[in-house]
């Protein structure tokens, strides 16, 4: 069984190392299954400080991966944030290729031992 996909490489070339870090994946999979989320809900669901849920929030919003709303909910201060076509196109490339990592893996566990 050969190693290479082709003109990609291994699955793995294809994964994002903004994308792919596990809160951002969190971050950007919740995002998309919604039309915004507060980030209250974000840090509560993901079990991150503040803190942490900001730096993630930055680094994706400086990809240009999400984007980030402020606003009011009576007289309460909210931020949300909605994903963005370039974010929903990353997740996209990232769930692909952790696909096709997932299809290798599954025909090597069928195949017979190397030696």
């Amino acid at each position: 069984m050969s190693t290479d996909t082709g003109p990609g490489g291994h699955p793995t070339n294809g994964l994002s190392d903004t994308v792919h870090q596990r809160n951002r994946l969190g971050i950007l999979t919740i995002a998309a299954e919604a039309e915004r989320v507060e980030v209250a809900y974000l840090r509560d669901a993901l079990e991150l400080t503040a803190g942490n849920l900001s730096r993630h929030l930055a680094v994706l919003e400086e990809a240009e991966l999400i984007q980030i709303d402020r606003g009011y909910h009576g007289r309460r201060p909210k931020t949300w944030i909605r994903i963005t076509e370039q974010g929903q196109a990353a997740l996209a490339a990232e769930i692909n290729a952790l696909r096709e990592l997932l299809r290798r893996h599954q025909e090597l566990g069928s195949a017979p031992p190397a030696r």
